[in-house]
């Protein structure tokens, strides 16, 4: 479907035409009609799948025209990143159209305090927040939500998984009753459904069922015991030193540190990314990256998400990720736009049943690599079968074509 066919305004076409964009991604064609119709929605979508612009475009559809600088939408998110790249999405997209937005987050100086206090006092169209710094402002007593008509939940998942629960219920507590609610997650675990029965009013629902590893990937398994797992991964990077970008994926900040620190004794230069760093140190370590000035970097998923980084050559799963679902999302960060990638995944003997999830979610087996002779022998693959239960969140099924 083209965006022509959205029966969005001639404004926006314009700037998405200029951007070169012609088809709309599968959340796109299901979730703008729904927006624009005013309803409700839990949209269950993966990252890369055009989610932002999916929220994005009939949000300016519907503030074209609007006069007074009343604070009319919010976009609530897990981290700064991800509140940074939505803000330079939605300036990209109302280009052609008078729409203000300001990111709210922490981790800057006093004169940007100051900027979030004007926005959030004066009124910009469009708010993107971190929970933490959204509240600080609220408890001084100037933000003025009144008018607020679209509350906006991303990566919701990611956020209830940094315990932001407590924090967005309160947030949404100075809002109106009355807005429109929308609920984007990569995942719907329980906790989400739940969260959704609170804040959202008979919501339509989509579900794009999860896209498989890109068919540039090649996708390996190495059984390891714990202590084997950097002499691997040493081994690993030592035999590929044309590749230009590496990331680690581990699943814990406490981690990050101690890989980082393993790798730098073994003579591998690498940088992790993680809360333990203040936000210029975060970002500088991402703008090196990009820019290849750094070549390994050591991350957990939260950390990671919504960072757009483009043309990783390996990935590396240091911990099997915990939902097989992270897995796709982990190893889509390689072999995007029809290049190759490798994705290497570590599972010791506790993660067995794990590696069989992620194979029943891809619907292959991923071979399995012998580890090099000199690290000795690592565990057998050995799951004992339980039944396996039924996922919910079925109402409604788009399958990507």
């Amino acid at each position: 479907m083209k965006f022509t066919e959205l029966n969005l305004n001639e404004q926006l076409l314009e700037a998405i035409s200029h951007m070169g964009f012609v088809t709309a991604t599968p959340i796109q064609q299901f979730a703008i009609p729904k927006i624009l119709e005013n309803k409700d929605l839990i949209a269950c979508a993966q990252t890369g799948t055009g989610k932002t612009a999916a929220f994005i475009l009939p949000i300016l559809n519907k503030l074209t025209g609007k006069e007074d600088c009343s604070i009319n939408t919010l976009i609530i998110v897990p981290t700064r990143e991800l509140a940074i790249q939505i803000d330079q999405e939605i300036q990209g997209l109302s280009y052609f159209v008078s729409v203000g937005s300001k990111a709210i987050y922490g981790g800057g100086d006093g004169k940007s305090w100051d900027e979030q206090k004007e926005a959030l006092k004066d009124g910009t169209d469009i708010i993107v927040a971190t929970p933490g710094k959204l509240l600080s402002h609220i408890a001084q007593g100037y933000v003025d939500f009144s008018k607020v008509q679209h509350l906006i939940l991303d990566e919701a998942d990611k956020m209830l998984d940094m315990g932001f629960s407590d924090d967005l219920l309160s947030i949404i507590s100075n809002l109106p009753k009355e807005r429109q609610t929308l609920l984007f997650s990569a995942t719907m675990p329980t906790k989400i459904r739940e969260l959704a029965k609170r804040i959202l009013k008979e919501p339509e629902e989509i579900t794009l069922s999860i896209s498989k590893p890109a068919a540039g990937v090649a996708q390996k398994v190495y059984l390891t015991f714990d202590p084997q797992k950097i002499p691997l991964i040493t081994s690993i990077l030592k035999e590929r030193t044309d590749y230009t970008s590496i990331i680690i994926f581990t699943s814990s900040k406490s981690k990050v540190s101690e890989i980082v620190h393993a790798l730098r004794k073994n003579g591998i230069k690498s940088q992790g990314v993680s809360s333990n760093l203040d936000q210029e140190q975060r970002e500088e370590i991402l703008r090196g990256f990009r820019s290849k000035r750094i070549r390994i970097i050591v991350a957990t998923d939260v950390m990671s998400r919504g960072i757009d980084i483009k043309e990783i050559n390996l990935v590396i799963n240091y911990d099997t990720p915990f939902d097989a679902e992270d897995y796709v999302h982990r190893v889509g960060r390689t072999a995007r736009a029809n290049t190759k990638g490798e994705a290497i995944t570590l599972v010791n003997e506790k993660d067995m049943r794990k590696l069989a999830q992620i194979q029943r979610l891809i619907e292959a087996e991923i071979p399995q690599i012998e580890l090099p002779e000199e690290l000795g022998k690592g565990p057998e693959f050995s799951v004992q079968k339980q039944p396996t239960k039924k996922r919910p969140f079925k109402k409604r099924v788009f399958t990507k074509k």
